[in-house]
């Protein structure tokens, strides 16, 4: 799974953060207990925590300082914010499964990959599973990495296609199913979580794609999910496909739901449906995949600047038509080709595409990406 300098193998800068804001005080309630002075905030606890960062490798000269510092200071305010012992353990199982699923990705940064989502009830008999099969094949011929929830049905399906090289396994503790299939079982590529909200950040962060198959509440939840980290731009902009057996009409069904139930009742808007594709049969899904990286990169904003990173620059008349077709997203200026920005440290080879985005309108964005790849280059 090898590919060019200019993909995207740094993950640092084009996926949005997942962050929340600083740690800012919580207001007090009148209602609240009491609680002891924090040694925390002094400044001789912030002086130790301050070397003993240092001492572990990440000096204040670095950029792994600042963020390791603030998780070991909001950590030790654990010890007087009178947290119970669930809480506490869940924050602590949170950061391990995180720092160790993010350790495992790490090794294998330069090879894309497309997350699977579908039913673990589906029997290797059926449509769905043989499709899968064949769609997860045909990735991995294309230099692609299959992720998908390790377990069985669809999700070995996904494995069973490109085999175990080329898949990763997210798996979950649950008391009624299989943690992990014979796929991947016991490969150093799967991560086992305890929870759902761990698990469903490593699918969406660590691919470039995903495919959705039938399934059921947990499949629904994870399809959703995709879409409204696009749609709201809390995720990295990226193909969202719809695949299933010849025959088949549950996405069709799922999207006649939501044309009649969320669109018509302005629960979302038209461009929204720009945000998935419900492809024919696996060789159709995977042409729309390669197609959304054609020319198109990566993105990420500067402020409040939206920058394309495009692997071959665009005629200025085409850039002239991006213009007229897109003006409902500029906030002000026009769209243009530049070369990258002073705050920008990644692909600082490939030119750029940018504009002052209203921050609205995300589902319009991705029709932009498909009109910049159908641009012919330069």
């Amino acid at each position: 799974m090898t590919r060019s300098p200019n993909d995207r193998s740094n993950r640092s800068e084009h996926r949005p953060s997942l962050i929340p804001p600083s740690d800012a005080p919580v207001p007090p309630s009148p209602h609240a207990t009491p609680r002891p002075e924090r040694k925390v905030d002094t400044d001789e606890v912030k002086a130790l925590v301050d070397a003993l960062v240092a001492q572990c490798g990440a000096g204040p000269s670095t950029p792994q300082y600042e963020p390791i510092r603030d998780m070991v200071l909001s950590s030790l305010k654990l010890a007087t914010d009178g947290r119970d012992m669930g809480e506490l353990k869940l924050m602590s199982t949170t950061l391990k499964e995180l720092r160790y699923a993010y350790n495992v990705f790490a090794q294998y940064p330069s090879s894309q990959k497309v997350t699977i989502f579908g039913s673990a009830r589906t029997p290797p008999e059926h449509p769905d599973y043989t499709t899968c099969v064949n769609f997860s094949r045909m990735m991995a011929d294309e230099g692609w990495g299959v992720i998908t929830g390790a377990g069985d049905g669809i999700m070995k399906a996904g494995h069973e296609g490109p085999g175990k090289d080329s898949s990763f396994g997210l798996s979950i503790r649950l008391p009624f199913e299989t943690n992990a299939n014979t796929v991947i079982k016991g490969d150093s590529k799967l991560v086992t979580f305890r929870y759902f909200f761990t698990r469903k950040l490593m699918f969406v962060s660590q691919c470039d794609a995903v495919v959705c198959f039938p399934g059921g509440f947990g499949t629904q939840d994870e399809t959703f999910e995709s879409l409204t980290l696009t749609q709201t731009g809390k995720g990295a902009m990226l193909p969202i496909v719809f695949l299933e057996g010849p025959g088949g009409d549950y996405w069709h069904d799922w999207d006649h739901y939501v044309r009649k139930n969320l669109l018509t009742k302005k629960f979302i808007s038209h461009e929204d449906l720009n945000l998935y594709y419900i492809a024919r049969d696996p060789s159709d899904a995977v042409q729309h995949i390669l197609r959304f990286y054609r020319n198109y990169h990566s993105a990420r904003y500067v402020k409040d600047d939206l920058v394309i990173r495009v692997k071959r620059a665009l005629k200025e008349s085409d850039v002239a038509k991006l213009n007229k077709e897109f003006s409902l997203l500029l906030r002000g200026g026009s769209i243009v080709q530049r070369a990258p920005y002073d705050a920008e440290t990644d692909f600082r080879e490939l030119p750029r595409i940018a504009f002052t985005h209203t921050r609205r309108n995300i589902g319009l964005i991705r029709r932009l990406i498909d009109r910049i790849n159908d641009f012919e280059p330069a």
